[in-house]
């Protein structure tokens, strides 16, 4: 199975209502805030372990029936940075992509180091969406 590893846009981090452990690692994030500080239009984010996806994509994915993942409700924010500088910049909406995928099993999961890892199929429909921030590069297991 081919694989891609991707790590995303980092647009901010965790806003003040963020709820999880954070003595372990990786965190265990139960409700996802993120705040912005600023955002380059990319349509997957992360905010370490959190991944998040725009509407549009949330919608492909939701049609496309890949596996590993869960999309899920976030809290979103713009912190006094992003006003200052992005102030006229409109948020679309976003959703958590909760990763709950195994590798060489599903479409969506996480490597050993905690980045994201999807399979061709994952990586296709991703390809039709803005990721011009994403590094991404070829899984080598």
């Amino acid at each position: 199975m081919s694989q891609y590893l991707i790590e995303p846009e980092v647009p901010g981090g965790f806003g003040k209502n963020t709820l999880g452990r954070f003595d372990v690692h990786p965190p265990i994030v139960e409700k996802l805030h993120l705040e912005f500080d600023g955002w380059q239009g990319d349509d997957l984010l992360e905010a370490f372990p959190c991944f998040l996806v725009s509407e549009h994509l949330a919608t492909a994915l939701v049609a496309s029936k890949l596996s590993g993942y869960n999309l899920e409700a976030v809290e979103l924010s713009t912190s006094d940075m992003f006003q200052e500088l992005q102030s006229e910049r409109c948020l679309p909406r976003f959703s958590w992509l909760q990763i709950m995928g195994h590798t060489d099993k599903d479409d969506f999961s996480v490597s050993e180091k905690g980045i994201l890892l999807v399979s061709r199929k994952a990586m296709q429909l991703l390809q039709k969406f803005q990721l011009t921030n994403a590094d991404i590069t070829v899984y080598k297991s």
